[in-house]
């Protein structure tokens, strides 16, 4: 067949797809063979792939296919997440913008068929994203979150929790999204410095009885809305400015409440007035302090951000409008003593990034967590469950779970779990995974009630309660416990995902796998960089500075974009990524491409060779020991999930050792044939090749395999086992190293002296290592176009002197010798190289890195040194000779 100018991803990624699909190469049956479970990270329904999720999914791939033909049973599930709060958010959006429908309008039941439609019409377009990217997930095991089995897992665990004491219900101070007007744990909430003001209002005195001592105290507050919720001014008991106030009050603002002064040591003297206002319904601290004291509590906010009725003056108005409106009341009563520029730190919902998150006194159901915390912190301290990369993670894993605080696990929404606790029409309650059990359960204490007269819980669950179970139920182990599939596959094998839902995501699932399988959920945790901008920049919608996956795919092909996001993602660091990447990856593409058609060119030109050449031709002794080198490189990098340390040894392998090299050396003269034994030689090698790339670059590789000889239609790459590789022949890879030096000298020689590469040169080499060079005669002959070899013991006077190594090089040319020219390089290098000389015995000479580094380190230094002086000698005699 012919082959196209260029690589065309296009309809090679379809049809190839499409054929490993059909072939059914994703599914996974238990079976005999040793699992390796992935389990995807599952992205919200609401979403498309952006390019933090095609590093991860990238990822999440290689490893994958890699372990399938590695002889594992790979089976990599994917799914999604019902991310209650953006869902239900879209779903809200969408019916009032279609529909001219108000949430309120609706019933649970109405509102959540609405949901799932939404959810039916949007789900799949990440699936396909994912599948576009050429993900072997096997799709015959899609999960999300609000499946009925999932379902019944998640209602299954909060009953078994609260039963055990481990989820209680109760009044806490929380963190509220006044847009989605629901909770949200500690983790759900992002800070932001920002440049804010804090103002300084004066507030009146009075003394015990009440009556006005003409007297004022300052307090300076970055949040004046809150000030009709005060319920006392507390002062340090230190602050002598303040103690004549003991047993006075002070009176609120706009509202002319009159409020304590209290004193406690909380206070700082030096911040501010050193005079605090305490509002316990609106900041964490000022609820302990109101506690403490025994504070009145004033909710002024509703639940959608606005001020309620208690507040008294600007009932209505949205806290920040709110704001404004005070601070000029509070200066046209001449009460504002000023106003200054302040930094501060802002709580943003992490669901709805525009919206500030208001402290909040409500009644939620949370999760103790410290019981829960110890043993997974114990595993990942003891090593059960490995981080990568370790050294950056797991202090900041540590820290997390040795001061972890209860979890707040109720959200006001529909789209959800929906709690199971079952109410009297006095608030009684139980908690029962069905009303009938409920019944039952109150007919125990003595009361009783009928189905039909209990009232179920309104809220639903965090998502993440559901999602930390996701390792056990994608595979029905908690809704069906001891199933095959759970006793197969879990524990699975290496959790990928990102480094921001280490405490949101990681650590929950392992307390859930510990809580309900009693044993780690997976043996390794890869955690992937930040993808930024080439200005260092997160990538966001708001800056619109990240590309669309699927037009990169459409652009540069699938395997080029996973090229270009590999190959700039080292394990754990946040990745640069430029589109010259995938540029990158599609030059690689075509690289491949024009190989296989030069090797396809010589197919038609074996020729017999009884002698069998390729077992005695020097570049085949040579790549099969490079090939053999890389691939214990590449078994050693997976093994320590250096994937893109990995995939730069490959390319280097492909691109520089066997096109530029290799088939160099290998290739026919112009129409000549080339023995039969060397092309099968080449098309194993080019087999090889394409199986240690395919992980990372599956459609190109597969295609080319396809093309390089006949296959029956169930002879696959995806499916081709790795064997396990040879020890490389060490003195092999020493001589090719030693040949491509030699070439690339006497080239770069010719180019200097203007010599044109037809015009044929005569070689003298004088070394102490004849053999050496007698096994690569020939390809040199050929590769520098020499008409003669000949070595010597002493200078070729009238020649082009080249110091190779520790060798000297001759070049007899039919045109005059520039000796000036000669002596002025020669001398650069050895300027050069006394320098590097230099560094190196400086480092040497240096106790403490002798003392410290690895002495494989401190043996590579020798050996520079060692080297660098030999050359120098070399250089030093044939600057004599000149």
């Amino acid at each position: 067949m012919e082959l196209s100018k260029n690589y065309q991803p296009g309809t090679v990624e379809e049809k190839w797809y499409q054929h490993w699909m059909d072939k059914g190469y994703f599914r996974s049956k238990p079976d005999g063979r040793q699992p390796f479970t992935v389990v995807i990270p599952p992205p919200n329904v609401t979403g498309v792939l952006h390019l933090g999720h095609t590093l991860n999914e990238t990822v999440q791939d290689i490893l994958v296919r890699r372990a399938r033909m590695s002889g594992y049973n790979a089976c990599w599930v994917p799914g999604s997440d019902h991310a209650s709060i953006a869902t239900e958010a879209k779903v809200v959006d969408m019916l009032k913008r279609e529909k001219g429908i108000e949430k309120s309008q609706l019933t649970r039941e109405e509102f959540l068929k609405y949901a799932f439609e939404w959810k039916e019409k949007y789900g799949g377009i990440i699936y396909h994203q994912i599948k576009k990217l050429g993900c072997s997930c096997d799709w015959d095991r899609v999960t999300f979150t609000m499946d009925d089995h999932y379902y019944e897992a998640v209602i299954k665990v909060f009953v078994d929790l609260y039963n055990k004491g481990l989820i209680y219900r109760g009044a806490r101070m929380i963190n509220w999204d006044p847009k989605a007007k629901t909770a949200l744990s500690d983790e759900e909430v992002e800070y932001k410095d920002i440049q804010g003001k804090l103002y300084h209002v004066k507030y009146a005195l009075t003394d015990a009885a009440g009556n006005a001592t003409g007297e004022f105290i300052t307090i300076a507050t970055q949040r004046p809305e809150t000030i009709m919720g005060d319920t006392a001014i507390c002062v340090n008991p230190e602050d002598e400015r303040y103690a004549h106030l003991k047993d006075c009050f002070a009176i609120v603002p706009l509202v002319k409440r009159r409020i304590p002064i209290i004193f406690d040591t909380y206070v700082d003297k030096e911040f501010g007035t050193g005079a605090l206002k305490v509002t316990p319904a609106h900041d964490l601290n000022d609820y302990n302090l109101g506690l403490k004291h025994n504070l009145e509590i004033i909710d002024t906010l509703n639940e959608d951000g606005t001020l309620s009725a208690a507040a008294q003056v600007f009932v209505g108005d949205d806290r920040f409008v709110a704001r404004k409106k005070v601070i000029a009341a509070l200066a046209e009563e001449g009460l504002l003593v000023k106003e200054q520029e302040y930094t501060t730190r802002v709580s943003y919902s992490q669901r709805n990034p525009d919206t500030v998150v208001e402290p909040r006194i409500s009644t939620q159901w949370f999760v103790k967590m410290a019981d829960l915390a110890k043993p997974a912190l114990d595993a990942v301290v003891n090593g059960d469950v490995n981080i990568h990369p370790g050294d950056r993670f797991l202090a900041t894993y540590k820290y997390w779970m040795e001061n972890v605080k209860d979890w707040c696990i109720s959200r006001q929404l529909w789209w959800g779990q929906q709690i199971p606790a079952w109410y009297t029409a006095d608030g009684t309650f139980e908690v029962a995974a069905t009303a009938a059990e409920a019944v039952a359960q109150f007919a125990k204490r003595g009361i009783t009630v009928a189905a039909a007269d209990l009232k179920q819980d309104e809220d639903c669950l965090d998502t993440w309660f559901s999602s930390w179970l996701w390792p056990m139920e994608v595979f029905n182990g908690i809704s069906q416990p001891d199933n095959a599939d759970i006793n197969y596959y879990y524990p699975t094998s290496v959790l990928v995902t990102g480094q921001d839902i280490i405490f949101f995501w990681v650590a929950r699932m392992i307390m859930a796998g510990l809580e309900y399988k009693e044993v780690k959920p997976f043996s390794d945790v890869y955690f992937t960089g930040m993808v930024r901008d080439k200005l260092g920049r997160k990538m966001s919608k708001q800056l619109g500075n990240s590309p669309d996956l699927l037009e990169l795919i459409h652009q540069y092909g699938a395997d080029a974009v996973r090229f270009g996001i590999m190959i700039a993602s080292p394990a754990g660091n946040d990745l640069l990524f430029d589109d010259s990447s995938c540029e990158q990856g599609r030059n690689f593409n075509n690289k491949i491409w024009n190989a296989l058609k030069l090797v396809k060119m010589w197919e038609a030109r074996q020729e017999v060779d009884q002698t069998n050449i390729a077992a005695n031709h020097f570049a085949v002794k040579w790549f099969q020991s490079r090939l053999r080198e890389v691939q214990a490189e590449v078994e050693s990098l997976h093994g320590s999930f250096r994937l893109s340390e990995g995939l730069k040894s490959i390319y280097n392998l492909i691109w520089t050792d066997f096109c530029s090299w290799y088939l160099e050396w290998v290739k026919p003269g112009f129409e000549q044939p080339i023995a039969a034994s060397l092309y099968q030689q080449t098309i194993q090698f080019f087999e090889e090749l394409m199986q240690l790339l395919h992980p990372y670059m599956p459609f190109i590789t597969e295609e080319i395999y396809q093309l390089l000889k006949y296959r029956n239609a169930d002879d696959s790459l995806m499916i081709l086992q790795f064997g396990k590789p040879a020890a490389p022949v060490t003195e092999m890879l020493a001589d090719g190293d030693l040949l491509k030096e030699v070439i690339s000298s006497i080239r770069d020689a010719r180019t200097k002296h203007q010599i044109k590469p037809k015009d044929p040169i005569v070689l003298h080499i004088e070394t102490k290592n004849e053999n050496a060079y007698k096994q690569i005669e020939s390809i040199l002959v050929k590769q520098v176009n020499a008409k003669a070899v000949i070595y010597v013991t002493e200078v070729v006077p009238g020649c082009i002197n080249l110091v190779v190594q520790k060798d000297k090089f001759y070049l007899g040319t039919e045109t005059e010798v520039d000796t000036a020219a000669q002596k002025e390089a020669l001398e650069k290098d050895l300027a050069y190289l006394q320098g590097f000389l230099e560094s190196v015995e400086k480092k040497l000479s240096n106790e403490r890195f002798v003392a410290n580094a690895k002495p494989e380190v401190v043996e590579v230094e020798r050996k520079k040194k060692e080297d660098a002086e030999a050359k120098i000698k070399v250089i030093a005699e044939s600057l004599k000779s000149l």
